[in-house]
């Protein structure tokens, strides 16, 4: 063999080993604003919903990819005329990232809204696969099933081990399908500790890319915090030495009626979402998927129907606003430190984009006025519903930039020099 086929043997196999890296799945996105945020969804095909999703700055869209709408004789997938195609490409088209759900149940194979016999399993797993082949190449995160932890969607009752027996009998075949996917699970309703370190304990952190719980509560998003904390180090104790598996907050809103049956205002629902994106940054969250896109309804009396950004006849609503402007104001923006402002109740984050710096800021408790540490600067201040002052302020050298602030959300863009 000559020396002229050696060298062109060897950038055969470096060009071979660099298309097998790009071919290699797609990693979540980098911690910026707005790269992780995104929005559940309730429809199929390429309605009007997507051009304004994507004008709102939201990059992810989390949806059922219900097995029953898709296999209707067995063996036999129809993925075209149930929608799923064309969402797929509009969502492409628009540079949106997708999370399919791999849900519910088939009465085909399962008697209940639960995957309890082998021969599910190896049904769902099948249909698990042929959706991520179908799909291949697009990045998309396949969460198998949703909230499996209660009763709503795993029927007769909740049960670990029928859960933990699907994820092992998909995730393999959702990987060799799509090499460019993240296998997804457990999508818990909450962050039920105790189901969370059994599902640990049957070996779930082996079989999956990435951790997905929903942080509903009724308290506001800081709260979040001190789960994360111990959630991170419930993982630490069963995850395969050497496994880095990120966290995603999947699925989490608040609707005008809250958990508590408390009202919140469309002021406050719009406060909620910006500080639960931008808590979900410092918490190093790569992927935040508000509930809901939509109101789902127009009952006011119903929950499901006040959790969107939207109204039902997508008129926006306050929370659409919040999540433009945040989107808009501190895009490419990463957060980098939180201040110290002297009180647990502030929250004031540095963020910095190339040479540029900002700074998010607000309380949980009554407005009032702080300290900002900056420098002698112009300042432009911008609300979180877009509102901007209408003036330049400059921070006095020495004592740094007085500020009120309240529990609505303030970015300050620091213009340095």
């Amino acid at each position: 063999m000559t020396k002229h086929y050696y060298i062109s043997f060897a950038i055969c196999v470096i060009l071979g080993m660099a298309a097998s890296s790009r071919s290699a799945a797609v990693q979540l996105p980098p911690l910026a604003v707005p790269n992780g945020f995104g929005v559940n969804i309730h429809f199929r095909g390429q309605p009007r919903d997507l051009d304004l999703i994507a004008d709102a700055g939201f990059k992810f869209i989390r949806m059922d990819l219900t097995w029953e709408a898709i296999e209707k004789k067995k063996g036999v997938y129809d993925f075209d005329k149930s929608g799923y195609d064309t969402l797929t490409e509009g969502c492409s088209k628009r540079g949106i990232r997708i999370l399919y759900i791999l849900d519910y149940s088939n009465r085909l194979y399962e008697s209940d809204r639960s995957v309890r016999t082998e021969q599910g399993r190896r049904a769902f797993a099948a249909f698990a696969e042929a959706a991520a082949a179908r799909y291949s190449g697009k990045g998309i995160l396949w969460e198998i099933w949703n909230e499996s932890n209660i009763k709503q969607f795993w029927r007769p009752e909740p049960n670990v081990d029928d859960y933990c027996k699907l994820v092992k009998a998909a995730a393999a075949r959702l990987k060799k399908a799509d090499n460019t996917g993240l296998v997804v699970a457990p999508a818990t309703s909450t962050i039920p500790f105790k189901w969370l370190e059994d599902c640990f304990k049957a070996g779930l952190l082996k079989w999956i890319n990435v951790l997905s719980v929903h942080p509903y509560r009724p308290h506001p998003p800081e709260t979040v915090i001190k789960d994360y904390t111990r959630l991170r180090e419930l993982m630490k104790r069963y995850a395969p030495d050497g496994k880095d598996i990120p966290i995603i907050s999947g699925e989490w809103g608040y609707s005008n009626i809250n958990w508590d049956n408390t009202r919140l205002s469309n002021e406050q629902q719009a406060q909620y979402l910006a500080r639960e994106f931008l808590i979900n940054l410092y918490q190093k969250i790569p992927v935040s998927i508000w509930y809901d896109w939509k109101n789902d309804g127009t009952n006011p009396k119903e929950r499901e129907h006040h959790f969107g950004t939207v109204m039902h006849d997508l008129k926006p609503k306050l929370a659409y606003l919040a999540a433009k402007t945040l989107s808009s104001t501190l895009a490419g923006f990463s957060l980098d430190q939180r201040l110290d402002l002297g009180s647990d109740k502030d929250f004031a984050f540095k963020l910095t984009k190339d040479t540029k710096q900002a700074i998010a800021v607000w309380t949980i408790g009554q407005e009032h006025k702080v300290t900002l540490p900056i420098e002698a600067r112009e300042v432009r201040i911008i609300h979180f519903l877009g509102k901007e002052e209408n003036r330049t302020i400059h921070a006095r050298k020495e004592g740094g930039l007085g500020l009120t602030i309240s529990q609505n959300p303030q970015y300050l863009l620091i213009k340095v020099q």
